[in-house]
């Protein structure tokens, strides 16, 4: 049995004005949450590591009660291959980090639903970024160069600072630091160490800027997506926070830090704005975990995990709430499954999807969920089929898919292309190579099924 690693939450830290970063400071240790550990054989999460690399910049002991024989400066007491593994250090920081992120995103979303457009620009594609983007990319960086080392940092993300460098986008860079501050902040509540003083507009911008490398077969580097799905989260919906850590062209962990999504399965069917709705009419029950989580696996592990989000707990004044295990779907039979498809129609065709699904005996309706919460779905089986085919010119880039399918196939699932090859993530910042389309599923079962029919119906198609 794991032992209990402690996080205190309710940290309360006051916002930065003009002197003091920190006016005041209040921490109650009554108020607990487990966030990597629990005393219950039934949910016992993974602790994450013992964080050797630079202790320096994670909180003091005192913030993280110590069980008896933890050694560690967070009172991490490390079991089981998922806590002593290769990559430990590397997860623990990845988790703690998305857990961050997805405050911050929160914040931001709810000043999008109440209509505050001037956090939203347009790429040179005319797909939306936002201050979260910039927002979450700043800060993950910064984390990670402080807690590995700005030299062992190499990261490959989607965000640049063109945007951001224009004399006429102050008030939008302004946002962004001011989100990032708020941010790190907090970070002791996470378990990690906050800035001395606040970052500065330089700091934010290098922050994004150092995350410039192209990937490749050789070395190791993080691949981030800030905020996936943007459309999604431009719109009030699904979207997710993606972080991965690839090796010699391998994915060894992956994060996905998913701030909507729902509970109870049913949920993902409907608009995030309407679930809002009906949450104001007819409550969660009290201290329940209604929405919100961050999943996690480590290569090799066998074993992926669904936490909690920090923050939200921390309003809700819960105690003892962990981390569970997640297993993909038992479903084989195409007639019970869910498949999953992206929302938007530009870079997918929902025709052909729909007559493979009905080749194949799919009979419910697709669950079109924007971003990597699919892959989450499925993950944590809510759904079991993920089909994506690309329109001709479209690449396929690796941050949209990396962190996703790691976790799948510690939780027991498959994805692949469609001629069941793995994806290939050694070739620089595209999926080169990518046989027609990506196909994940929960089982060999359904994979199988599905790759047969690609293959019988694929000639025919106007692909």
């Amino acid at each position: 049995m794991a032992a209990a690693a402690t996080l205190a939450l309710p940290a309360i830290f006051s916002t930065h004005r003009r002197g003091n970063f920190y006016l005041a400071k209040a921490l109650e240790l009554g108020g607990r949450a487990f966030i990597g550990g629990s005393s219950s054989p039934i949910s016992a999460p993974r602790n994450l590591g013992s964080f050797d690399v630079n202790s320096s910049l994670i909180s003091p002991p005192a913030f993280f009660p110590s069980s008896p024989t933890a050694s560690s400066p967070f009172g991490f007491h490390c079991l089981d291959p998922m806590e002593t593994g290769k990559y430990a250090d590397e997860l623990g920081v990845a988790v703690r980090v998305v857990q961050m992120a997805c405050t911050l995103c929160q914040g931001v979303q709810e000043g999008l639903v109440w209509r505050k457009r001037e956090q939203v620009k347009s790429k040179d594609d005319d797909s939306p970024v936002t201050v979260a983007d910039w927002g979450v990319q700043a800060t993950v960086s910064w984390v990670l160069s402080q807690c590995f080392g700005s030299e062992n940092v190499s990261i490959v993300a989607e965000e640049d600072t063109q945007a951001l460098s224009r004399t006429d986008a102050s008030g939008l860079l302004e946002s962004v630091v001011k989100a990032v501050n708020g941010c790190l902040v907090e970070a002791h509540r996470y378990g990690l160490k906050a800035p001395q003083k606040p970052l500065g507009s330089t700091d934010v911008l290098e922050a994004i800027g150092r995350c410039t490398s192209n990937g490749g077969p050789k070395g190791r580097f993080w691949v981030l997506d800030p905020v996936d799905g943007t459309l999604g989260f431009v719109r009030g919906d699904q979207y997710a926070i993606a972080l991965a850590l690839i090796e010699d062209g391998e994915v060894v962990l992956g994060v996905l830090g998913c701030p909507n999504y729902p509970m109870k399965k049913r949920w993902l069917n409907y608009h995030q704005r309407y679930y809002r709705l009906m949450s104001k009419l007819s409550p969660p029950v009290a201290g329940s975990w209604h929405k919100g989580c961050v999943m996690y696996a480590m290569k090799g592990s066998g074993e992926a995990w669904m936490q909690p989000l920090v923050e939200d707990h921390s309003k809700l004044g819960l105690n003892n709430v962990s981390a569970r295990p997640i297993k993909v779907s038992s479903v084989d039979d195409p007639a019970f499954a869910t498949f999953c498809e992206p929302v938007e129609k530009s870079n997918s065709r929902h025709s052909f999807t729909a007559g493979l699904a009905q080749s194949v005996g799919l009979r419910k309706q697709p669950l079109r969920v924007y971003s990597m919460v699919k892959y989450a779905a499925i993950a944590c089986g809510d759904a079991e089929i993920f089909m994506k085919f690309a329109k001709a010119g479209y690449k396929e880039k690796i941050w949209d898919h990396a962190a996703g399918v790691i976790i799948i196939h510690e939780a027991g699932g498959v994805v692949t292309d469609a001629g069941g090859k793995p994806l290939d993530f050694t070739r620089g910042i595209y999926l080169e190579g990518l046989d027609r389309g990506i196909i994940a599923c929960s089982g060999s079962l359904l994979h199988d099924k599905i790759i047969r029919a690609v293959d019988a119906s694929w000639d025919s198609s106007s692909l």
